[in-house]
């Protein structure tokens, strides 16, 4: 009998996978392939890279212990075709097999040129909690889509944080209670750090002599690699900063790059993490008093709602969604967002940490980086390649839907509910960024203006008419439709000037 081919992708981390269930370990191939056109179709951080290539190297070891037959090619191995149509090819013509199983990618990119390829048969994902399937007809059904209705679905499915058909605490939902801003007294536990062995050293030695010019430090180097480290980084996660993690998950602080952040979305994205699994565990945390309900709902609905939910919406409006620009926005994404080199200190400080840590939690992509955007008018497709390829955790399922839906409105409000656009003051209090910058925070114009003020009321000047039907921007038009000609005019000109400047 003709052997088959099990094409195991980079973020498929898992013993889970259909495509592995559906298989047979004393006859098929498990053919896992570091390729070329994978790792620079966007110029990955380096230490994504880093963290793939050593994730996939023990998961291959982790199959092989389990009695599995795997071929792994390295990036360096001879013949290596640099591309995963030409790495299935060779290694049917190796193993003298007939057919080949895949779990569906979780790009467009990907499903499309694999549906194309022969003798091909691809199974759907169940890592996820939601069927995107099922979800069009319940988003065609409704005349407003809003991820909190979908969340509800998701609470009921899962029986997380439910009586019987209520939800606990009779709220769905504890955000109001999870928008506290830090102060640098707090006792802020650190993340766990994996000292890199030798597969992950070989690795790190791999992308320091194959991407040298790929954007991001590379060391210090300490990810999680495996599955046993993985659990091990989330169980830290449980006892040492849950508790705090709803009431502070919006915070800034210079100097503080995790605060009370899980740091699990990279392992839980390629496979290492289960979803449904932390969720029961954060549950079972607040069901044994040892974290409050709003920490334990806030991260619970990060999970099976906004995580599924932009899944979804992905699968629904691709291919296409990626060129929406509701403000057609056109101007070149800034500089800065790879050197740091910038007065606003928000900017640099969150620049400089995705640098060092292939890392942002989410308030810093949304509310500085993806904000800054958003006033200055920078082109959302642009901004959606810098975050695919700055983020360890980035994906194009899950970055896509976040960077044009959520953080630039280009969907023109098919996934957020508003542009979420903020001056400065939003910053201010959230973080402690603005004490340290080269701007007055409280300047509204003039030479030492938060360009966050200026380019806010820009924004809501230029998109005036667009906004004024959104209710939760009338308020906002109304005010600059009182502002006197004269301040108009100068916040025009002086935002203008600014972004004159950006080159």
């Amino acid at each position: 009998m003709a052997r088959t081919i099990i094409l195991l992708l980079g973020d498929q981390l898992s013993p889970r996978m259909s495509s592995l269930e559906a298989a047979d370990p004393a006859l098929d191939v498990v053919l896992m392939a570091e390729v070329m056109e994978e790792a620079t179709y966007v110029r990955h951080h380096k230490k994504k890279i880093a963290f793939l290539f050593s994730a996939m190297r023990h998961f291959a070891e982790e199959l092989r212990a389990a009695g599995w037959t795997v071929d792994y090619v390295r990036l360096d191995d001879e013949g290596n075709s640099g591309s995963l149509r030409g790495e299935v090819e060779r290694a049917m013509a190796r193993h003298g097999a007939s057919c080949v199983v895949a779990t569906e990618p979780g790009e467009w990119r990907l499903l499309e040129e694999m549906q194309g390829w022969a003798e091909t048969r691809l199974l759907p994902d169940q890592r996820f909690i939601a069927n995107r399937h099922d979800f069009v007809a319940w988003a065609e059904s409704r005349s407003m889509l809003r991820m909190e209705h979908f969340y509800r679905l998701m609470r009921k499915k899962t029986g997380l944080l439910m009586d019987g058909a209520k939800p606990v605490g009779d709220r769905w939902n504890f955000d109001t209670e999870n928008r506290k801003p830090a102060s640098d007294d707090l006792f802020l536990p650190r993340p766990l750090s994996f000292a890199p062995d030798a597969i992950t050293a070989e690795v790190l030695d791999l992308v320091d002599r194959r991407f040298p010019d790929h954007f991001g430090d590379l060391r210090p180097f300490g990810y999680a690699v495996t599955r046993e480290q993985a659990e091990q980084a989330f169980a830290h996660f449980l006892r040492s900063a849950l508790p705090d993690f709803g009431s502070y998950q919006d915070a800034m602080l210079r100097g503080q790059k995790f605060l009370f952040h899980a740091i699990a979305s990279p392992y839980l994205n390629a496979g290492l993490l289960d979803p449904l699994d932390m969720c029961r565990r954060v549950e079972a945390e607040w069901r044994a008093g040892r974290a409050p309900l709003n920490s334990v709902e806030g991260f619970i609905r990060q999970i099976i709602g906004w995580r599924e939910y932009v899944r979804c919406i992905y699968w629904w409006r691709m291919p296409g969604y990626d060129r929406v620009n509701h403000f057609d926005a056109r101007r070149p994404l800034p500089a800065f967002y790879w050197d740091a080199d910038t007065p606003m200190a928000c900017i640099s400080h969150c620049v400089r940490q995705t640098k060092e840590e292939a890392y942002a939690h989410h308030i810093q992509r949304l509310m500085v980086t993806g904000n800054f955007a958003l006033l200055a008018g920078v082109d959302p497709h642009e901004l959606h390649i810098w975050y695919l390829a700055v983020y360890a955790d980035a994906y194009e399922w899950v970055e896509l839907p976040n960077t044009v839906g959520m953080s630039q409105f280009a969907d023109g409000g098919l996934l957020a509910s508003k542009p979420y656009a903020a001056s400065g003051a939003y910053i201010d209090r959230m973080s402690d960024y603005c004490g340290s910058c080269h701007y007055d925070v409280k300047a509204k114009t003039g030479p030492k203006a938060c360009p966050f003020n200026l380019l806010y009321w820009r924004f809501i000047g230029t998109q005036r008419d667009g906004l004024r039907s959104n209710p939760r921007m009338k308020r906002m038009v109304d005010l600059w439709d009182g502002f006197d000609v004269a301040r108009r005019e100068t916040i025009m000109r002086e935002a203008e000037s600014f972004l004159a400047g950006l080159g």
